[in-house]
C-alpha cells in the first residue's frame, strides 16, 4: 500500500481529503505541525483518525518558526505590497520542510495537501517540495476531486460518519499563526464592504480599547528582538507577550486587496500586533545605526525579499543571498526602542543604541552646536553643479 503524508489541520476540507486518500488505497499519515495556532485538540486528532487516517504525527515548530523565519523576515522589513506581514506566508515553507522530512523518515513517495486551486498556498506548498524532493509525488485532492461545494464536502462527511461541526461553522476562512492571523471569505468578498466587528479574531476594536496608553521598550541584538521592558525573553513568549499587549490597544489590524501569485485580485484581513509592534521598533532603530545608502537599499530589497515569501520562494538561491545581505546590515542593529500603544496606533518615541550614528552635536540648534555652516556653501554648489543652467521651461515644456 502507497504511503502518503497529508498536511493535516484538522478542519473539514483536510478531514474529507484523509478519507478521499484513503477511498483510493493510500495509507494516510495525517501530519499537524503547530506554529502558535493551538495544539491540535484531541477532536481534531480523533476525527483524523474516524476518516482513515493511520496514524497522526505532530511537531511543535513554534520556536523555529519565530526564529527561522520570522526573525528573519522582520530584519528584512518584509512586508507584502506595503501591508501585509506575511504570516500565513511564513509557516508554509517551514510546514511543508517537516512534510517532507516525515515523508522521508516513513519512505513515503507522496505527500498532499488541502489547498484550493486559486489560493497561494498551493503554490508555497508545493514549490518548497520540489525544491527539497522533486521525486516526490504531490496529491491535492481539492484540485481533483468530485466535490463542486462545501455542501456536498458536509454531506460527504456525515454520511462517512467524519465528525464535523456543520452548525457552528464561521462564514470566513481562517489562518492562524504566532506571526498573525489571516481572514477572508464571507462578506469580505465584497471590497466596498467594511468588515463586521465579528470578523476580527482577537485585536480588539480601537474605540474598545484602554483610554491611557502603554509604553513598551524592545531590546535587540544584532537585529533579534531579546528583551521586552528589560526583562530577557526567549522568541515564542516574546511574541506571545507583544501578541497580547497589541491586541489589547487595537494595534495590528489590516485590511486590504492583494495580488495572488495566480494573478487574480484578492480581499484579505489580517491580523498582526506582534508584527506590527516589533517591525516600528526595529526599523526605527535601523535609522538610528545605518547609513543613509545602506538603509535605502535595504528598503528596496525588502520588497524584493516579501516577494520571495509571499510566492512561496524560502528555499532558493536569491533569498539565501539577501539573507546574506541582510544578517551583514544587522551587525550593529543592536539597542532599545521605546514605543506607545493607545487606540490602534503604535507611536516610537525613543531609541537609543550603542552604535547610533545620531551625533547630537552635530545635530543641535543650541550652544552645543559643533556643526560649521560655512561648509555647505561649497557642499550645495558641488551637489546642484550637474544640473545648473538645465531647468525645463514651465512655459514651453524645452530647456
Amino acid at each position: 500500500m502507497k504511503t502518503v503524508v497529508l498536511a493535516y489541520s484538522g478542519g473539514l476540507d483536510t478531514s474529507v481529503c484523509v478519507k478521499w486518500l484513503a477511498e483510493r488505497g493510500y495509507r494516510v499519515v495525517a501530519f499537524m505541525a503547530d506554529v502558535g495556532q493551538g495544539e491540535p485538540s484531541t477532536a481534531a486528532i480523533r476525527r483524523a483518525k474516524i476518516a482513515g487516517a493511520d496514524s497522526v504525527i505532530i511537531r511543535d515548530l513554534r520556536q523555529e518558526f519565530v526564529t527561522d523565519f520570522c526573525w528573519p523576515a522582520l530584519k528584512a522589513h518584509a512586508v507584502y505590497e506595503g501591508a501585509y506581514l506575511l504570516a500565513t506566508a511564513l509557516s508554509r515553507p517551514l510546514i511543508a520542510k517537516h512534510l517532507v522530512a516525515v515523508a522521508h523518515r516513513l519512505k513515503a513517495k507522496a505527500i498532499a495537501h488541502g489547498c484550493t486551486g486559486k489560493g497561494n498556498d498551493q503554490v508555497r506548498f508545493e514549490v518548497t517540495a520540489r525544491i527539497l524532493d522533486p521525486s516526490l509525488q504531490i496529491i491535492a485532492p481539492v484540485r481533483e476531486w468530485e466535490f463542486r461545494s462545501r455542501e456536498e464536502e458536509v454531506e460527504y462527511a456525515l454520511r462517512h460518519r467524519i465528525p464535523i461541526e456543520v452548525s457552528k461553522r464561521s462564514p470566513y476562512s481562517i489562518d492562524q499563526n504566532l506571526w498573525g492571523t489571516s481572514i477572508e471569505a464571507g462578506v469580505l468578498e465584497d471590497p466596498w464592504t467594511e468588515p463586521p466587528e465579528e470578523t476580527y479574531r482577537s485585536i480588539r476594536s480601537p474605540r474598545r480599547t484602554s483610554s491611557q496608553p502603554t509604553a513598551v521598550t524592545i531590546g535587540f541584538a544584532k537585529g533579534n528582538p531579546i528583551s521586552l521592558n528589560g526583562e530577557r525573553l526567549k522568541a515564542v513568549p516574546l511574541v506571545e507577550r507583544l501578541n497580547r499587549l497589541g491586541a489589547l490597544h487595537g494595534v495590528g489590524r489590516c485590511d486590504m486587496i492583494e495580488s495572488r501569485v495566480v494573478g487574480i485580485k484578492s480581499r484579505e484581513v489580517y491580523e498582526s500586533p506582534a508584527g506590527t509592534i516589533l517591525l516600528g521598533a526595529h526599523q526605527e532603530l535601523e535609522r538610528l545605526v545605518l547609513d543613509r545608502q545602506l538603509f535605502q537599499m535595504k528598503q528596496t530589497l525588502g520588497i524584493k525579499y516579501a516577494e520571495l515569501v509571499y510566492g512561496g520562494l524560502w528555499f532558493t538561491p536569491l533569498k539565501t543571498a539577501l539573507d546574506a545581505f541582510i544578517d551583514e546590515t544587522q551587525r550593529t542593529v543592536t539597542g532599545e526602542v521605546r514605543l506607545k500603544l493607545f487606540k490602534g496606533t503604535c507611536q516610537v518615541v525613543g531609541r537609543r543604541s550603542p552604535h547610533s550614528l545620531y551625533r547630537e552635536h552635530l545635530a543641535t540648534y543650541s550652544a552645543k552646536d559643533r556643526f560649521d555652516p560655512r561648509a555647505s556653501t561649497g557642499f550645495i554648489k558641488l551637489f546642484g553643479l550637474p544640473y545648473e543652467g538645465k531647468m525645463w521651461k514651465v512655459e514651453d515644456g524645452k530647456r
